[in-house]
């Protein structure tokens, strides 16, 4: 395939790029991957911090930012990416779904600027984003991925854009196991020589998974992993396996 597809942690707000330390491993990480990654023709990040009933595109002509977070430093609000909006990838992509809509007004959120100000800085590569769906339904979302597959021979780049760990009460403390069991699932889901029908049977019954609910009390920042599993449809690579925000985290990639 043609496409190249990455499920990351977006990190905990701007803090990746006001030099938190506890993301240093996680910035190092994105910035070095843009050289090993063949740069695509266009982006699509799908990020948990934008949820709609149906598949919703952005497709405004000069996206804004969304500083969707708050109680940060000044400069967390002035941050700028200035990416253009591929408008034709996002029509094209609404097409694959029966009762999508597009949206020419919302701007970009920080689960697409963040990550991608430290993945490509230049902001030169058309971008645009696809919704997750407020159902946060597994199946719902798995299905999302497999509508996308006539994308798969594309240059497009697929960011997933989450958080292997997302339980808000408990960042900032020493990992534990109960974490690690569950970054051990979903590496095993993804990175095993399995059939894509025991990859789905997995994903699609995530809660059933150890510590499912201890990790995502709600699972916004995990379901674009289904979507970029479905979409790949094989195996991927583990391309970060590592702590941020004192927390085990995990990153996968298909090419």
């Amino acid at each position: 395939m043609k496409a190249q597809i990455l499920y990351i942690s977006h990190g905990g707000g701007p803090m990746p790029i006001l030099g938190d330390r506890y993301h240093l491993r996680m910035v190092d990480f994105l910035k070095g991957l843009s050289t090993k990654l063949k740069r695509p023709d266009a982006i699509v990040v799908l990020s948990a911090h934008w949820e709609c009933p149906k598949p919703t595109l952005l497709c405004a002509q000069n996206p804004s930012l969304l500083y969707d977070y708050y109680g940060f430093p000044k400069e967390a609000y002035q941050l700028r990416y200035p990416a253009s909006m591929a408008v034709d990838l996002a029509n094209h992509i609404a097409s694959l779904f029966e009762d999508a809509v597009l949206d020419d007004t919302r701007g970009f959120d920080h689960g697409m600027f963040i990550p991608l100000s430290l993945l490509y800085p230049d902001a030169d590569i058309p971008t645009t984003q696809l919704s997750l769906l407020s159902s946060l339904s597994s199946r719902e979302h798995w299905n999302m991925g497999e509508a996308l597959r006539p994308l798969l021979d594309e240059n497009i780049l697929f960011i997933g854009s989450g958080f292997s760990f997302h339980n808000m009460r408990l960042f900032f403390q020493d990992d534990d196991k109960q974490n690690h069991a569950f970054q051990e699932f979903l590496i095993n889901t993804c990175t095993a020589d399995l059939p894509i029908s025991k990859r789905e049977e997995a994903l699609v019954a995530w809660q059933q998974a150890p510590y499912a609910r201890y990790c995502h009390p709600r699972e916004e920042h995990l379901l674009p992993l289904h979507v970029c599993c479905a979409l790949a449809g094989e195996k991927a690579e583990l391309v970060f396996d590592d702590e941020i925000l004192k927390r085990r985290s995990v990153g996968f990639l298909w090419r």
